[in-house]
């Protein structure tokens, strides 16, 4: 129990951290009752910014959620743009986070990051899939181990105004492992290559590094699912 409660703290939180707990004291000086409020806004930041760890399963091709969150879609579109992979079909996964999902996120597969590309735009509601064209956004290109494209976009939301991203072009990056975050509501895209289906379905909920979004090795056709 301990260890669902007292989860690591992302390194972009603290000082957010420090600011509410500040504001807190000074507060609570002013009115003793302030103190009720502001310890609770202090409380969901520290809540906002947990970092907990994940189990990512790791067998080869299987491509997980780079983020906590609700599937809003499953969509045949073209790649992004900016990224330059060609004027094929993708099948794209959004997934939106709202202010209490963990936002730490999550790099989907094995493989080389081989682009980035920042585009500054709006802050629509990031469960809009306008979301994915007209918000700001950071976008990244993959190749897999198999020499496979694919990509993911960090989107920023009606209230994020920050996206972080700590990876780099070139660099090399195993299938969980923390690539940056996006504060206070956002939205992450999946691309995945012509033929791949989606083993997730729109209402479902993911967990990041650890659902299965995709597996590249298989030719299981694209699920559905039902509330029940």
């Amino acid at each position: 129990m301990l260890d669902s409660i007292l989860v690591p703290i992302a390194r972009e939180g603290r000082p957010f951290i420090a600011a509410f707990a500040v504001v807190t004291l000074v507060l609570g000086m002013i009115a003793g009752w302030l103190v009720v409020p502001a310890g609770i806004l202090t409380a969901w930041c520290v809540y906002f910014f947990r970092d907990p760890h994940r189990v990512t399963p790791t067998r080869a091709g299987l491509v997980v959620s780079p983020a906590d969150g609700l599937v809003v879609s499953v969509a045949s579109v073209p790649w992004p743009k900016e990224l330059a992979m060609g004027d094929g079909e993708a099948t794209r996964i959004g997934i939106f986070m709202n202010v209490f999902d963990v936002h730490v996120n999550r790099v989907p597969t094995d493989g080389k990051i081989t682009k980035l590309a920042y585009v500054p735009g709006a802050f629509f509601n990031a469960s809009f899939d306008k979301a994915s064209e007209h918000n700001e956004r950071q976008l990244v290109a993959m190749e897999t181990r198999d020499g496979r494209p694919l990509a993911f976009v960090q989107i920023a939301g009606l209230v994020a105004r920050r996206i972080v991203c700590r990876i780099t072009e070139g660099q090399t990056m195993l299938a969980g492992e923390r690539m940056g975050m996006i504060r206070f509501g956002s939205r992450v895209d999946v691309y995945l290559p012509a033929g791949v289906a989606s083993l997730v379905t729109e209402g479902q909920r993911c967990v990041a590094a650890e659902t299965v979004l995709a597996d590249l090795t298989s030719e299981e056709q694209a699920r559905s699912g039902e509330v029940r």
